[in-house]
């Protein structure tokens, strides 16, 4: 399933290895590419802090563009797709809002049974859903837009199926970059902008308790102030 930057879906048959013979509408390419099975239910994340489910199989074929993912869900205009992946009812998610917000929720509570999604983090103002992330590991790792990361335990998020949820990290100023999960055995890791998987030797002196304020990221980390420049769960 390919879901266009512009907002066309569309469900291509057979594996594809190559992106590049994928063709798209002039000025437009892959945000979100999901192999699926037909049976498969699709998340999709966006910025009003809804999830929306599609079934694999109402989806339209390859041949041409696609269609606008908006006749299939309410989407407002000025709200974004930020996630599309598969669906796994074992699994535990991290979301979070641009001002520093959020908590973790079950898969199973995020399925929407109508096209108006299922609102899941509340969001108002020029507050925005920011990530949906994969909770792998025992710590949480958040970075400002100030370049201040603050590692914490896992277990000081709660567990919601709605809501604002609590300060993930504090800002004096700007919101929330990235956030991403990690586990103390392996350590904390970035991906740089050529690609390459980076450790953080120190991560420790970076930990504290969820709310604080953090520290300056260590010389090295991304430029871009994220973890991982473009989340994709599988």
């Amino acid at each position: 399933v390919i879901l266009s930057k512009k907002g066309w879906i569309r469900a291509m048959k057979g594996k594809i290895d190559d992106m590049s013979s994928v063709k798209f509408k002039d000025g437009d390419s892959a945000a979100f590419v999901v192999p699926c099975e037909t049976t498969d239910k699709i998340i999709l994340f966006a910025t009003n802090g809804k999830f929306y489910t599609l079934g694999a199989d109402k989806l339209p074929g390859g041949r041409g563009n696609g269609e606008p993912i908006r006749l299939m869900i309410d989407l407002e205009n000025d709200h974004e797709p930020i996630g599309m992946f598969l669906h796994n009812a074992e699994r535990e998610l991290l979301i979070a809002s641009s001002d520093g917000y959020g908590f973790r929720v079950s898969e199973k509570d995020i399925v929407a049974s109508t096209k108006g999604g299922k609102q899941t983090l509340n969001v108002k103002g020029d507050t925005e859903a920011a990530r949906c992330v994969e909770i792998l590991g025992d710590k949480i790792a958040s970075i400002g837009e100030n370049r201040k990361i603050l590692v914490f335990n896992m277990d000081e998020l709660p567990v919601m199926s709605r809501g604002k949820g609590v300060r993930i990290q504090k800002f004096k100023d700007g919101g929330l970059a990235d956030v991403t999960t990690f586990s103390s055995d392996n350590g904390l890791t970035f991906v740089d902008s050529s690609n390459r998987t980076n450790t953080v030797a120190d991560w420790k002196i970076l930990e504290g308790k969820r709310a604080g304020a953090g520290r300056m990221a260590p010389r090295g980390f991304s430029r871009g102030g994220r973890f991982v420049p473009d989340y994709r769960l599988k």
